[in-house]
């Protein structure tokens, strides 16, 4: 549908979604001076503190998000995921995401999608009107749907995301640099196609803003060297967002939504080798980097962030704990979890979740039997390759939050409170009078 099919009278409502990737809700909120725009659409609009998911990942959440369902209906649980049977492991991408995406219920509907930057969504689909694929992408030729878009990409100086190996460095200049060189790209396609106007639902996600948090994140809470610049790039943010709302007629609805919080991270924490010292997990020999390397004696091992499995007899290969032994197992694991404290004395784990309470679909296959929401801090880690120790220190200082995500929106009938991430591809299948099905874990927020 296009604009000549609106103005023969076609009224049918459009949504613009802009995903801000781990902005959370209270840096909106205490700096309204540096989110006018955002802070201008809550007084108008509808806004709120969205839940993320479990766990709180970007590869995780962006797919419930864009499904409305839960990993074990998507299939996709976190940054690295194991093969079914094997040990094996891999990185998931979009043809990993077994739920029904938004874009695609609105394709079926007749209507256009255009979807731009959102992570796990490569290779890009050519059956809606056109896609961007996100991070992970290998190149701008194969994140873009076709020939035409890969140009508008490269007059554009379009990138896929920010260089995040600049934020390691002492001196952030550089990074902050591309950063703001990835945001004006970002927008600059953004803008683009909606002044194209020949789509029902735009939806695109600024992923910069999770890689600014992760390395400048402690700076802003901790009045850094680099907070003038970490608030400096949000301004820059909202200014964008402000100018999009600006182009939008009233028939638009305006969602902006990020996928999870953020905080300060003072603490990695390697899980594998807290296993390893407490005597969960071993390795066949000293040589080892990958969870191919465990033993038959290993009882539990860890991948990211914050999931703990069993390894189970009849569902893991090389399995050691029977089905008989799994639920004492489990709450022997769970309990040593619970009393892990940090450097500080901290409990290291804000929560224990086992995987059944937040895991249901077709895709739980594979689901941990544990994960954990950590305490502020503190960052699950989950290689294989060894540590010297538990707790080390890296180049990053922000880290992911399950709380304090947020949602904002230009309709003021939204009700926000109470919602989660499963909730924004029912309400914006509502928003749009596509028809819904009701496998959703979420419900509209216009039905609230």
């Amino acid at each position: 549908m296009g604009l000549f099919d609106r103005l023969r009278g076609d009224d049918d409502e459009r949504v613009v979604f802009l995903g801000i990737d781990g902005v959370p809700y209270d840096l909106v909120q205490d700096h309204p001076d540096v989110f006018e725009n955002l802070t201008a659409i809550a007084e108008t609009g509808s806004s709120g503190r969205l839940e993320s998911i479990v766990p709180p990942e970007s590869s995780a959440c962006w797919p419930s998000l864009t499904t409305g369902r839960n990993p074990g209906a998507t299939g996709v649980y976190g940054f690295q995921d194991r093969e079914i049977d094997s040990y094996e492991t891999y990185v998931p991408m979009g043809s990993h995401v077994k739920a029904t995406r938004l874009w695609d219920r609105v394709t079926d509907d007749g209507r256009d999608a255009t979807v731009l930057n959102v992570p796990v969504t490569f290779p890009p689909s050519t059956r809606i009107q056109r896609q961007v694929s996100g991070f992970l992408s290998p190149s701008i030729e194969q994140a873009s749907s076709d020939a035409e878009v890969q140009r508008v990409l490269e007059d554009r100086d379009y990138r896929i995301d920010v260089n995040a190996k600049l934020g390691h460095d002492d001196d952030k200049t550089e990074f902050i640099e591309n950063a703001h060189a990835t945001l004006d790209a970002r927008y600059d396609v953004f803008s683009h196609y909606l002044d194209a106007d020949d789509w029902d639902l735009f939806f695109g996600v600024f992923m910069s803003t999770d890689r600014v948090n992760h390395f400048l994140f402690g700076d802003y809470a901790n009045d850094g060297e680099y907070k003038d610049d970490f608030l400096e790039f949000y301004r820059a943010l909202d200014e964008y967002i402000g100018e999009i709302r600006d182009s939008l007629d009233e028939d638009t609805t305006l969602i902006v939504a990020s996928d999870h919080g953020f905080t300060e991270l003072e603490w990695e924490v390697n899980c594998n080798q807290w296993l390893a010292d407490e005597g969960w997990l071993s390795y066949d020999d000293e040589d080892h980097d990958s969870l191919a390397d465990i033993d038959d004696d290993t009882r539990a091992y860890s991948l990211i962030p914050g999931r703990f499995y069993i390894n189970l007899e009849g569902r893991e290969p090389e399995g050691v704990v029977s089905e008989s032994e799994y639920e004492a197992v489990r709450e022997e694991l769970a309990a040593d979890l619970e009393s892990l404290t940090g450097p500080d004395g901290r409990q290291v784990c804000k929560r224990v979740v086992k995987g059944e309470t937040v895991f249901d679909g077709d895709h739980d296959e594979i689901a941990p039997d544990l994960v954990v929401i950590p305490a502020d801090g503190f960052d699950l880690k989950a290689g294989f390759g060894g540590k010297k120790a538990v707790f080390t220190e890296g180049p990053r200082n922000g880290m992911h939050k399950f709380e304090n995500s947020l949602l904002y929106a230009t309709d003021p009938d939204l009700d926000v409170e109470g919602s989660n991430l499963f909730d924004v591809t029912p309400t914006i299948l509502d928003l749009m009078d596509v028809e819904r099905d009701a496998d959703f874990d979420g419900e509209s927020l216009l039905d609230a």
